[in-house]
């Protein structure tokens, strides 16, 4: 069976009824897929105690912090431009493995970790691992789910990466009391456990129907569809509109040539794109980079720090308020998942980036106060620590899960797979910046200071979201390309709308 056998099966195939339900097997699919993101969030969640004990236990700087800190989230970087070229090459499957099992030795070099060049290896070598997950996840759960479903499916990597930030706290709190040459070690190496249960489920996954188009097994994508459908007939409508997708691609990069391992697709998206290409590329990058230059890691990585500074030293009571963050945002990120396909994207993005806005302004004010006074007030440190878990709160509803979902959407088949992962390197490599450099702003302006200047960054970001991200809601991976034609339009009547105002 080939693609053009495919068309003529059904000609009354639709796009609007693609895609219309979802069953078990689908859910269980996503789940086994999302799990990777619980390496990156546990990392994320036992880093923020773990570095107090570490910088105790090795007598290292707060510059050799930030580089530690950091170094995970550059050399994600790698991991994140490689993912693309090998998800094409090993498939979509294959790829989530080898993210767990890069990670497994990141975590176990690790925890074994004697000196801290030692410890930098292993989180060199994790973060490689996480940078695979990353792009990964959501573009695996995005290929097998269906339209109407596929907001709630794809954002479950950020609801891992949540889950993983809280058992990464509440493992901090666990340990706390053991002594300092062991309990961070610890923290860190219990990261491989999940890593070998990750490796060894995500086995049993099936192929991406996509991927097993674009390399023309046709009949394996069926089998696979019609386990991820509602019915069979569902399935059919899904085949047909992919194989479409497929017969429109450039001979270069045709289903039917010989392999089809991404080669030509960085030209496509970077030296020649088309407007609709461009337009996609820019919202990708864009809502990436303000997911990272908002400082939601930085402010979950050194919030210990934070409120040291606020006023609270007792190591038990850091790794507390670390806890209830990690529950606020667990929660809230659940409810933003929740809603995603029946609210749209574009209104839960907006309102998590006003949230963070006002959340920051909030830790920043009581900061400075916290700065300037001897005293340290109980309600100006409970005002620091309800402003934080509301920041948290709020990129849990917005940019935290809609920045997996959206970037891994909006790109055709054909340039799914390394537009992700230009978007996502463009992630991590402002994460890593922001990470191995906000203790030493903050010493220079404050952490009050630098608390409006990362409010200031999410304004432009809201303004950026609103002009540039159309909504997706609803819509077939195979319907983005007409969606972004419209770009010029849409952003004429979004002035329109703001003069009506």
């Amino acid at each position: 069976m080939d693609v053009a056998e495919i068309q003529h099966q059904n000609p009354k195939a639709n796009s609007e009824k693609a895609g219309t339900g979802m069953n078990k097997y689908t859910i269980v699919c996503a789940l086994l897929a999302s799990t990777n993101s619980i390496l990156l969030g546990y990392d994320i969640g036992v880093m923020s105690g773990a570095v107090l004990c570490i910088k105790e236990n090795l007598k290292i700087t707060s510059t050799q912090v930030e580089i530690l800190v950091g170094t995970l989230n550059m050399f994600s970087l790698f991991g994140s431009l490689a993912s693309g070229k090998t998800s094409d090459y090993i498939g979509r499957r294959y790829t989530i493995v080898l993210a767990a099992c890069t990670f497994l030795i990141g975590a176990l070099l690790m925890g074994l970790a004697t000196s801290y060049l030692f410890l930098l290896a292993g989180r060199a070598v994790a973060g490689i691992g996480v940078g695979y997950a990353l792009m990964i996840a959501p573009v695996y759960t995005a290929e097998l789910s269906p339209a109407m479903s596929r907001g709630f499916l794809t954002s479950l990597p950020e609801v891992f990466i949540t889950f993983g930030l809280l058992v990464g706290y509440i493992v901090n709190y666990a340990l706390s009391g053991l002594p300092p040459n062991m309990n961070w070690r610890l923290m860190l190496g219990l990261a491989a456990v999940p890593a070998v249960g990750i490796g060894l489920g995500v086995i049993t996954m099936p192929e991406s129907p996509r991927w097993l188009v674009m390399k023309g097994k046709l009949s394996e994508a069926k089998q696979v569809l019609i386990r991820t459908s509602a019915s069979e007939e569902e399935a059919q409508l899904r085949l047909e509109e992919i194989s479409k997708a497929a017969l429109a691609l450039p001979p270069s990069t045709s289903p039917l040539t010989a392999h089809e391992d991404g080669r030509g697709a960085w030209k496509e998206l970077l030296v020649h794109p088309s407007k609709p290409i461009r337009r996609m590329l820019i919202a990708a990058i864009g809502i990436n980079f303000f997911m990272q230059a908002s400082g939601n890691d930085a402010v979950v990585y050194y919030c210990p720090e934070v409120f040291k500074a606020a006023g609270i030293h007792s190591r038990k009571q850091l790794f507390g308020v670390n806890v209830i963050m990690g529950l606020a945002k667990t929660s809230f990120v659940f409810l933003s998942a929740s809603y995603l396909d029946s609210f749209g994207r574009r209104p839960l993005l907006l309102l998590g980036c006003a949230g963070m806005v006002i959340s920051l302004a909030g830790l920043g004010l009581g900061s400075k106060f916290l700065e300037h006074s001897s005293t340290k007030p109980t309600w100006a440190i409970a005002l620091c620590i309800m402003a934080v878990c509301t920041d948290v709160s709020f990129f849990s509803i917005g940019l935290g899960p809609i920045t997996w979902v959206y970037s891994s959407e909006i790109f055709p088949m054909r340039l799914r797979a390394q537009g992700l992962s230009l978007a996502i390197s463009v992630n991590r490599l402002v994460s890593g910046v922001v990470s191995m450099t906000f203790l030493t702003i903050s010493n220079k302006i404050t952490f009050g200071g630098m608390f409006f200047v990362l409010a200031g960054i999410v304004v432009v970001g809201t303004v950026f979201f609103y002009f540039f991200l159309p909504e997706t809601k609803g819509k077939t991976l195979e319907q983005m390309g007409a969606l972004f034609e419209d770009r010029d339009t849409s952003i004429a009547n979004r002035v329109r709308e703001l003069r009506e105002m």
